[in-house]
């Protein structure tokens, strides 16, 4: 099993529009073979930081995630509302930093 810990920081103007987007992804990706867990949580200290905490099956799941056609659309739309973002992914014995 992985994790994935992807933090963002998104501009406050595209709030709305990043979480109804959001929505969407984690809509589809929640039905994907291998995706054991997918939600988005937000800071109460940070109105405009976010994370996707995920749980996978196996890395080879999440590789396939990558591909997937919502996915590639969710990464096309929400490079418009980054400011910033951090993505690791836990192994059993180590953290690799996408």
């Amino acid at each position: 099993m992985v994790y994935v810990i992807a933090t963002l920081h998104i501009h406050p103007e595209k709030r709305a529009d990043f979480l109804e987007d959001a929505r969407t992804v984690i809509a589809h990706t929640v039905k994907e073979e291998g995706c054991l867990s997918y939600d988005l949580t937000s800071s109460i200290t940070e109105p405009n930081e976010f994370v996707f905490v995920e749980r996978w099956a196996s890395r080879e799941a999440l590789a396939a995630h990558f591909d997937t056609p919502h996915l590639q659309d969710w990464r096309r739309v929400s490079a418009d509302y980054l400011a910033d973002r951090k993505v690791e992914v836990v192994h059993a014995a180590r953290v690799e930093e996408l």
